[in-house]
């Protein structure tokens, strides 16, 4: 087949141009047309095939860098939208995906820890193992002893008798030895305990009887005079290291020290700046507070990222039309000249020779015209978008642009002598000095951020440009235009805020020309130069914070803690302060009706209540227990309890078959929570490739059991396959308030798949 030269040049273009595009282009484009839209994950993944095509294309990099950032304050954004409307599940799942976009998004990071938080409460902090020691060494002991008694049953007393004897009694009754300090003296004293535990009959006697205990062993207490010399002489202390995670400046450390020496009189602290650490030897309730306040403190400071956008137009319109005609003309009377020789001399005018003027005596020159049509019309658009990120309470700043040398002094060399020793000369070098001057866009930025997610800005912007230059001692010196903006503000995270444009307009008009005849309406033009100047200056800065990091405030760091008094600081257990429960006794299975309390007219259907509620037994089911779906299809099933009694907390395992069905997620029910008025814990943990589902739910600490029955979980089930497949609870231990098992009758449901 023969081509011709027109297709044959067609393809080399063709080739040209494709072998001079960029490898990554196409993809690149698709990115930009996809954040336009604002699909930031999709513009993610095409600026990542764009740079994994051409990795060394800077703004390939540039690009998708700012892409991740982006894409994860979407996916924040979006994800406290909907922890507000209360969708936990929903919420977690998009700071997760936050995360993946922009793995070093540390305000996605919290967020995701935040959300797992509130889903999920651990039963039981798991205690820290010893760390390994040599077998011939014992490991050293971290905290005083506790006492162990024998009985921890609640305590009835009531005497009145010598402090040693009630202090003997309560350990009779516990199982307890107590041993007494030789300085101290017993003194008749009166107690009335009722249904109080052992901790709380050891502190109201040492109270009346003017003393405190001290553990000595797990069974032994020793009974000491509440003196401040024996305190000193008693008082346990501890030594402990705390590590600060969050301090970048020996300052800091600094002032956490001034503040905890004010707080809890610590004579013991010492601070290493090395390790960021603070080691404090005191006792074990004064470290157990500086621990708390640590908690609540250390915190990683906030961080914000505030983009500019500086958009700077200058419009310059000028227009020159019309004759402009001389000024001046002159009129020359000449007498002449004689030549003699080679030498030529004017003769003067006399007032003689004036008689005598003739048409070559007199010289006119006439003004010249000069026509104009000219027509400048400049347009200039600088556009600056930079982005700036600061920690909180810190200044940062940013200059663009760049430094302008400008004179500031010169000074000569001197005068020197002559070689022949005659006048003076002036040395013609002159030394000049310069300094530089930085032009462009400076910003200066403050923020502090707020707790409820706003940002107070402290802005300095200082805009500046070369105008022209003028010459000021033979030197060019350049004249700088400035515009600067100064305020406090407070914008929302997000929030766009227009600073307010600078407009600067000049408009200029000059007719030049003969008089009268300038202002002539229409033959004005010829005898007039008409020059119309037209010049505007707009510059419009705006402001878009961003929030990148906050602190981690827990609910425990917004709880106080109890510190006992000034002389003595301790703390207590909420488990100390509280009544022991008394022990439950669980009524007999079929009691027997007394005869004598048995009304003569009851109300219909009162026996047959009142046998149901003695022969009822607590179930555990699915409901519905049959589910027919559709593969790919998703159902909720609710786990619904019957007949519990004091409901405390419900650990379960599901087994399913995982290629048949899955389960998804794990919803709350209302049942724990008391239809809404207490939040519970869910923690679960899937096993997918067993088709075995671990959930736990807990009540809140110190609350009560549910009794009843309703809806304890949903479950959201996919239908993974074509079969038939059981959904069975195969292991169970609910527990009542007072940590004893409920024993519960379970069910399975059975789940179709059909194609």
């Amino acid at each position: 087949m023969r081509q011709t030269p027109g297709t044959l040049l067609l393809c080399v273009s063709f080739g040209l141009f494709a072998a001079g595009c960029p490898k990554g282009h196409g993809e690149y484009s698709q990115g930009m047309k996809a954040e336009d839209l604002q699909d930031y994950d999709a513009a993610l993944s095409y600026y990542e095939k764009a740079v994994k095509a051409e990795p060394h294309n800077a703004a390939y990099r540039i690009r998708l860098n700012q892409a991740r950032f982006e894409a994860g304050e979407f996916h924040v954004k979006r994800g406290l939208e909907m922890r507000k409307r209360g969708e936990l599940d929903g919420a977690a799942i998009e700071f997760q995906k936050a995360l993946g976009a922009d793995p070093s998004s540390s305000i996605a990071e919290q967020e995701l820890s935040r959300a797992a938080e509130m889903l999920a409460e651990r039963e039981h902090r798991n205690q820290t193992s010893e760390p390994p020691t040599d077998h011939n060494q014992q490991p050293l002991a971290s905290m005083p002893p506790e006492i162990k008694p024998l009985s921890r049953a609640p305590i009835n007393l009531k005497m009145s008798n010598d402090a040693k004897v009630v202090f003997d009694t309560i350990g009779k009754l516990a199982g307890l030895t107590m041993v007494y300090d030789p300085d101290f003296t017993g003194r008749r004293i009166t107690v009335d305990f009722n249904n109080i535990t052992l901790e709380q009959a050891l502190e109201i006697t040492s109270l009346e009887s003017k003393a405190f205990t001290k553990p000595v062993t797990e069974n032994t207490i020793f009974v000491i005079p509440d003196q401040p010399q024996k305190r000193r002489d008693y008082d346990e202390e501890v030594v402990k290291t705390f590590y600060l995670s969050n301090v970048t400046q020996p300052q800091d450390i600094t002032e956490i020290m001034t503040g905890l020496r004010q707080l809890f009189d610590l004579k013991r602290i010492q601070q290493v700046n090395a390790q960021n650490a603070i080691v404090i030897r005191d006792t074990p309730d004064k470290l157990l507070l500086v621990q708390k306040m640590l908690d609540d403190i250390d915190k990683a400071k906030p961080e914000v990222v505030v983009q500019v956008e500086v958009l700077q137009t200058t419009t310059d319109r000028m227009r020159e039309l019309g004759i402009s005609p001389g000024q001046t003309a002159s009129v020359a009377i000449s007498n002449g000249s004689t030549t003699s020789g080679s030498t030529t001399t004017s003769n003067p005018i006399t007032f003689n020779s004036l008689r005598h003027l003739n048409g070559n005596s007199y010289s006119v020159t006439l003004p010249s015209f000069t026509a104009t049509m000219l027509l400048s019309d400049t347009d200039t658009k600088i556009i600056q978008n930079p982005e700036i990120r600061s920690v909180d309470g810190q200044i940062a700043k940013l200059i663009i642009g760049q430094r302008i040398p400008v004179a500031t002094g010169s000074f000569q060399a001197g005068v020197g002598v002559g070689a022949t020793g005659g006048a003076g000369f002036v040395n013609p070098l002159v030394n000049t000095q310069f300094t530089y001057l930085d032009v462009g866009v400076k910003i200066d930025v403050t923020p502090r951020v707020h707790p409820d997610r706003e940002v107070s800005l402290k802005l300095r912007i200082e805009i500046s440009s070369e105008l022209n230059t003028v010459n000021i001692g033979g030197i060019q010196q350049p004249v700088i235009g400035t515009k600067t903006i100064e305020h406090d503000i407070r914008l929302k995270e997000g929030e766009v805020n227009l600073l307010g444009g600078l407009i600067e307009r000049t408009d200029s008009k000059s007719i030049s020309g003969w008089p009268g005849f300038a202002k002539l309406p229409i033959l004005g033009r010829l005898f007039s130069d008409t020059k119309t100047d037209h010049e505007e200056d707009e510059t419009l800065i705006v402001l878009i914070p961003h929030i990148v990091r906050m602190p981690f405030w827990t609910k425990a760091n917004l709880r106080p803690m109890l510190s006992g008094t000034e002389v003595n600081v301790q703390t207590k257990r909420e488990s100390e302060l509280r009544a022991p429960q008394p022990e439950q006794t669980q009524p007999p299975a079929n009691p027997t009706p007394n005869p004598t309390t048995t009304p003569s007219n009851p109300a219909p259907g009162a026996a047959t209540q009142s046998s149901s509620a003695a022969n009822a037994v607590a179930k555990i089911r699915f409901e519905p227990q049959t589910l027919t779906l559709k593969a790919g299809q998703t159902a909720t099933l609710g786990v619904v309890v019957e007949n519990v009694n004091d409901l405390f907390s419900i650990p379960l395992m599901l087994q399913y078959d995982p290629k048949v069905i899955s389960v998804e997620e794990v919803q709350h029910g209302g049942f724990l929570s008391n239809g809404g008025a207490q939040e519970i814990s869910i923690v679960s943990q899937p096993i997918k490739d067993k088709g075995q589902y671990i959930i736990s739910a807990t009540r809140p600490p110190s609350t009560p059991g549910v009794s009843g029955s309703g809806t304890l979980l949903g479950l959201v089930v996919k239908a993974v396959a074509p079969g038939s497949s059981p959904l069975s609870i195969v292991q169970v231990n609910a527990k009542d308030s007072q940590q004893k098992l409920i024993p519960l009758v379970a069910s399975e449901a059975t789940l179709q798949v059909q194609k």
